[in-house]
């Protein structure tokens, strides 16, 4: 299963599980992000175009980073004493794809974490666990 969705100027190409790098957005990691502009769904048999979007299905993610990539831009000419260096760090956020939902579907609940149970009683002259 796989969708393709629009954000900004680009296009995406996810499925779920996937990490997939967008434009800077000014939000923390952790944060839930959902892209509505879903140009392309693909299940099995089951594939719908929009003409130009799909309404109601929607690609939620997970901020995972902000990583950065810094270009050098260097400029010289020869003989005129002429030479320019300048830098550029470009932002971006990085999402992992949680879930595509088809229109009436809700987020699945997260599953509760598990608490450690001790199973059996540590044994005599042993040193107890917290400490």
């Amino acid at each position: 299963m796989y969708a393709i969705f629009e954000d900004g100027s680009h296009q995406y190409r996810v499925s779920e599980g996937e990490l997939v790098t967008v434009d800077f957005r000014d939000v923390d990691r952790g944060t839930r992000l959902e892209f509505n502009k879903i140009l392309l769904y693909q299940n099995g048999d089951d594939t719908r175009i929009g003409q130009p979007l799909i309404e109601g299905i929607r690609v939620i993610g997970d901020v995972v980073d902000h990583p950065s990539t810094k270009v050098y831009i260097q400029k010289f000419r020869r003989r005129k004493n002429s030479r320019r260096f300048k830098g550029h760090r470009q932002w971006y956020t990085k999402v992992m794809v949680r879930h595509i939902l088809l229109p009436g579907q809700e987020v699945p609940a997260a599953p509760a974490p598990q608490e450690m149970t001790q199973s059996s009683p540590a044994p005599e002259g042993s040193a107890p666990a917290n400490s």
